[in-house]
């Protein structure tokens, strides 16, 4: 075989097997880019399962779920939470009410019952001094009795208007150091701790017990508190979630000036004092949201720092827990998806979260 021909072969083998990998190379190429697509329905060939999975199902969009094999398996993702609507009513302040707020822990059962006794022993005592002095007047004036009695001691009246007022007030001491002493009932061992600061002007309640993670609360305007069916100047937009029927080891304290954590309807109240952690058992009865405002004129900012606690059962607040990233002792699983961490913020006039400034939207126009 000549030379030529020889080199004839050779160059078509070589082009031969050039075009065969370029073929390939686009063969794998174009299979590359349609895997970087997004698949098409019609890309899908092969039949839908009888059932599709839970877990699959959690991110199918309610729009789509018709087209899901099995849509009653269509499931809210894990951690969700709604935040609850408060009763009108209930835990907060009502229009034309006359006495204290309804009392929804077992404190401030006794302390209500303990006012509205007081009121009683006043009205009975202010009515007696009354009729008293009325009868003084009628048998004693100038006309009925023109020649005034010259008497100055009466041993049996003296030592009755003396030990009456005594026993009067021994019997108000009573329950009212019971009550005192209540209050102050240290926490149980087992008690969940949670922590509020005071910051002007605004509440962060943080979870040392469930990882320390810190949630701030600022208030609401007057048309989204409105929208959301919640008092305004009370509504805030994110609540110290609390559990039912269990003991709360709230702590409190100041991070600038001295505030005060109140709520009328659970009857607490405690100082929030920079360099100092105060401590109070609490214990809700009744799931539901309670609103109450910082107690202590603490500066320019003091009226727009309000407080809603939102009481869960059990369960449903293990549940918000774990959706705010938190933990629990005896689990070392946390949440799928953590929430965001919360730094405290600062104090400083302007500063980012410090409390915005009142707005014509904030106090109601009512």
């Amino acid at each position: 075989m000549s030379t030529s021909k020889t080199s004839n072969l050779h160059g078509n083998a070589i082009r031969a097997f050039a075009a065969l990998m370029l073929a390939l190379l686009l063969a794998f190429g174009w299979q590359a880019a349609k895997a970087q697509e997004p698949l098409q329905p019609e890309d899908l060939t092969a039949p839908a399962p009888a059932v599709t999975p839970s877990a699959a199902l959690e991110n199918v969009p309610a729009e789509q779920a018709a087209d899901v094999a099995d849509p009653d398996a269509v499931v809210e993702p894990a951690g969700s939470y709604d935040p609850m609507a408060p009763t009108a009513g209930k835990g907060m302040p009502v229009d034309g009410r006359i006495d204290v707020q309804e009392q929804f822990s077992d404190d401030g059962r006794f302390a209500q019952g303990f006012h509205i006794a007081l009121v009683w022993v006043m009205a009975i005592i202010s009515a007696f001094v009354l009729a008293l002095l009325i009868w003084v007047v009628v048998r004693y004036n100038r006309r009925a009795n023109p020649t005034p009695s010259k008497t100055t001691h009466n041993t049996m009246l003296e030592v009755v208007w003396t030990l009456l007022p005594v026993l009067i007030l021994v019997a108000i001491a009573i329950p009212s150091i019971s009550l005192l002493a209540r209050q102050y009932e240290t926490p149980p061992e087992d008690a969940i701790t949670v922590k509020a600061t005071g910051y002007q002007w605004y509440w962060g309640y943080t979870y040392p017990d469930n990882g320390g993670f810190e949630i701030i609360s600022n208030m609401m305007d007057e048309a989204e508190a409105l929208a959301n069916g919640e008092p305004p100047q009370l509504a805030v937009d994110n609540r110290l979630v609390l559990p039912v029927g269990v003991p709360i080891r709230l702590q409190t304290t100041g991070a600038d000036v001295i505030h005060s954590f109140a709520i009328p309807s659970l009857w607490f109240k405690i100082d929030a004092v920079p360099g100092r952690l105060n401590e109070r058992l609490l214990q809700i009865e009744e799931p539901g949201v309670y609103y109450g405002q910082c107690s202590e004129l603490c500066g320019a900012r003091h009226a727009y720092m309000p407080i809603a606690i939102e009481a869960l059962p059990m369960e449903q607040w293990r549940e918000w827990v774990l959706a705010q990233g938190g933990t629990f002792g005896e689990e070392e699983d946390a949440a799928p998806e953590l929430a965001p961490v919360q730094e405290p913020e600062s104090a400083e006039p302007g500063a980012p979260g410090a409390g915005a400034a009142p707005t014509e939207d904030t106090a109601p126009t009512a």
